[in-house]
């Protein structure tokens, strides 16, 4: 048993590290990217650089998605044994990092397991290794979902703003981060009450943002 547990931990490992290689040689694409061109849907995304993001929706999709971004090394272990199971058996997306769900979402697939986060977990610490905070961000930015088929903090401001994402008001970027967790049921340009109170407490809070973005500045 051993022996084969070890050969799957090193058949993870060499996939792990050829599929970073492979999403390190391009514009990094999402499995959930990949699975709408497979099916003939649609995918909206347009690639920007992390320079090219406003910093107020940098510091909010921090501060609304992983506080500690700037202090952890891919996995928040605090959070891991903080986190409590939903109904289901599957762990909540509560100890999720960015760094994790960058995992996620280039390596693995949808859905809720102590299977996936298990490989989350290994992923994630490789890729803020190889990475390094501002790639893993970077990541995150244009391959996260904010609506159906739309990918990417680009695509998502010209849809909901028709601005640029480096053109981003401070409201505008509290909105967007906060859809995140919901990107499909939440929308930005009409949100509900309970959307608004969540982007105002990302608001109220980006005057201490500082130390929590400090790594990708």
């Amino acid at each position: 048993m051993l022996r084969w547990i070890v050969r799957l931990a090193l058949l993870v490992a060499l996939l792990g590290a050829g599929a970073l290689a492979l999403q390190s040689a391009i514009h990094p694409v999402s499995t959930l990217m990949l699975a709408r061109w497979l099916t003939g849907e649609p995918v909206d995304r347009r690639w920007v650089p992390l320079s090219a993001v406003s910093p107020r929706l940098v510091a909010s999709v921090v501060l609304s998605e992983d506080g500690q971004f700037c202090r952890e090394h891919g996995v928040d272990l605090g959070a891991l044994r903080e986190v409590i199971a939903d109904s289901d058996g599957a762990p909540s997306r509560g100890a999720s990092t960015i760094t994790m769900q960058v995992a996620k979402n280039l390596f693995l697939w949808p859905g809720r397991s102590y299977v996936r986060k298990a490989l989350e977990i290994p992923l994630a610490v490789l890729l803020d290794a190889a990475w390094g905070k501002r790639k893993v961000l970077e990541a995150y930015l244009n391959v996260a979902e904010w609506g159906d088929g739309v990918f990417g903090i680009e695509a998502a401001s010209q849809r909901d703003f028709r601005v640029p994402a480096s053109a981003l008001t401070a409201r505008q970027a509290a909105l967007l981060a906060t859809a995140l967790p919901s990107p499909v049921l939440r929308n930005a340009v009409r949100p509900s009450r309970k959307h608004r109170l969540l982007a105002q407490r990302i608001l109220d809070m980006q005057p201490i943002a500082g130390p929590h973005v400090a790594c990708v500045q």
